[in-house]
């Protein structure tokens, strides 16, 4: 069983910048927004030369590339998403005048498919998934904070449900900061893994204080 880690956050909270610290050779990034990364050097760390770059927001091609990781690309032992967000948008964009629900069906499955299924795949392989967050605010002022998804079904999924750590990317006051719970998010980690609330923006130390889970 692989470990899967997603973080969320609002564009510019530093999701990406969290990822700088990955070692090149042994990480694969499957960049779906299609916006490059965003740290000095990437390109020279991430092309399609060094075979560890891919980019595409389409759900099917994103899955399948998954699926070699996990079966025939063992080098690799980080896998990046970045972000679910934007496989959604893709997928919604190129089927923008369909009409009915199926294309809500169809986007809500194949969305749920690939995180489920990064749950299954072999136990030395750690996917990180990156995602917008969208807080909520109702009647009486609570404001809470979940990853952002595209249409009803999805919502009612709740995809966090399929993660076991979700962290929440934040800047305050300059510094850039990763939640690891929170009263107010659906932010969540294993119990006992962090004992501070929050973390340095940086995916490595994440996972190193993961690894007994």
């Amino acid at each position: 069983m692989s470990k899967v880690v997603c973080i969320m956050g609002e564009s510019g909270s530093g999701k990406t910048t969290a990822m700088r610290n990955l070692p090149p050779n042994k990480t694969f990034y499957i960049d779906c927004d299609g916006k490059g990364l965003s740290w000095r050097g990437w390109r020279k760390q991430y092309c399609k030369e060094s075979g560890n770059y891919y980019c595409t927001d389409r759900p099917e091609k994103v899955a399948n590339a998954l699926a070699k990781i996990d079966k025939e690309q063992t080098q690799f032992n980080y896998v990046v998403v970045d972000t679910l967000n934007g496989i959604m948008v893709g997928d919604e964009m190129r089927r923008s005048k369909e009409k009915g629900y199926d294309k809500w069906v169809d986007l809500a499955s194949s969305v749920f498919d690939i995180v489920n299924n990064s749950n299954k795949m072999r136990d030395d392989l750690t996917v990180i998934f990156l995602a917008h967050s969208q807080t909520e605010r109702d009647e009486s002022g609570y404001m809470f904070t979940r990853i952002k998804t595209n249409g009803k079904k999805l919502d009612k999924i709740c995809l966090e449900s399929k993660l076991t750590s979700v962290l929440l990317a934040k800047c305050i006051d300059g510094k850039y900061i990763l939640e690891t719970h929170s009263n107010n998010s659906t932010a969540k980690t294993p119990m006992g893994a962090f004992e501070t609330d929050t973390v340095e923006n940086d995916v490595m130390l994440v996972l190193k204080a993961l690894e007994d889970y």
